[in-house]
């Protein structure tokens, strides 16, 4: 009864309820036929007062009722309070299919609240989680070395020296925790404010590639921009943050690089920005890994990350760095080839 008003409603219901009475009537008269009149009269009479009757009882006591819970509904959508209902206008012409549409509606979007708030109530204990572990394991390492020193290694200046090292290690990984920690919660609330100028990202990149030049060569890693790319592009950005970024990126290709590996940088000129791309041939990502590549204390490999080194947070970083310039950051990586990652700056105007 898709799409019928309360009137059509009782005039097919008086119909069928007079047509019956008929029936009944002619039964009630053991099928002895009378005056057409006379049926005709009964016709009408049912017919009149049934309608009239179904017609207020479906306007009074259901569509009125139909009506009212479409208003509560979309007064809930609209986060309204329910004073406010009643000078909600509905359509008089087909409130059930509109009351329908909305409670389907309705239904939908707060499905999808739901498993949004799932998927945030597990990120956010997966966050915990990970926190506790960072914070922990340096904590117990400092424990146990300053414990070990209390216990009589104090007396061999050689194993002393040696855990004071190691706690001092410890104490800096907690410290860098601590600041990288600080540094996303400001670039999540806006709180970071970028100094832009412009310069030359081929220029920063080999300034990035100078300080870490010593650590590469330990994996006898090498260096290089790709040819064709040995020339200015200069960018519209906030440069000690565009630093930022490339040596995160720099510093993780010789981390999860191989030895004797390369890292190779690449610029590309990409309408108003200009694409930086820093590839190394290295371990490489799983497919599955990375739609998660850029959470924060997500790690591809944990025992391997932590030996590593770093507080996992330097991808979110890099992250919210690039969107704070309103420019995006993406990945290409396969598994023992190597990793790709590109990021946008705008172009500097000439």
């Amino acid at each position: 009864m898709k799409n019928l008003k309360p009137r059509s409603v009782a005039l097919y219901i008086s119909l069928a309820v007079a047509a019956l009475t008929i029936l009944l009537a002619y039964a009630f008269d053991e099928y002895q036929v009378k005056p057409v009149l006379h049926y005709l009269l009964i016709f009408v009479s049912v017919f009149i007062f049934s309608n009239y009757l179904f017609y207020y009882a479906l306007e009074r006591f259901i569509y009125r009722k139909i009506k009212l819970i479409y208003k509560t509904i979309h007064s809930l959508k609209l986060d309204r309070f329910t004073s406010d209902i009643l000078g909600k206008s509905v359509r008089e012409d087909d409130p059930v299919s509109e009351a329908e549409a909305e409670v389907i509606q309705w239904a939908e979007n707060r499905s999808r609240e739901i498993e949004s708030l799932k998927k945030a109530e597990q990120y956010r204990k997966e966050f915990l989680s990970n926190l506790s572990h960072e914070i922990k394991t340096p904590l117990f390492s400092i424990q146990g070395y300053i414990h070990t020193l209390l216990d009589g290694a104090m007396d061999d200046k050689e194993v002393e020296k040696h855990f004071l090292e190691k706690s001092a290690s410890s104490i800096e990984r907690l410290s860098n925790l601590i600041n990288d920690l600080e540094e996303i919660s400001k670039l999540e609330s806006g709180d970071v404010k970028l100094e832009k100028e412009t310069f030359d990202m081929h220029s920063l990149t080999k300034d990035v590639f100078e300080e870490f030049e010593f650590r590469a060569a330990t994996k006898k890693i090498r260096f290089s921009v790709k040819k064709g790319c040995e020339r200015p592009f200069y960018v519209w950005a906030d440069k000690e943050r565009t630093r930022q970024v490339l040596t995160n990126l720099v510093d993780n290709s010789i981390k999860y690089g191989k030895e004797n590996g390369n890292t190779v940088a690449s610029f590309y000129e990409m309408g108003d920005n200009i694409l930086t791309e820093v590839t190394d041939d290295g371990l490489g990502i799983t497919e599955e890994s990375l739609p998660r590549l850029f959470e924060r204390f997500y790690r591809v490999d944990k025992s391997r990350s932590r030996e590593q080194g770093g507080t996992g947070l330097g991808l979110a970083i890099v992250k919210h760095l690039i969107e704070a310039h309103g420019q995006t950051i993406n990945v290409r990586s396969k598994k023992g080839v190597g990793s790709t990652f590109g990021f946008t700056m705008a172009k500097a105007e000439k």
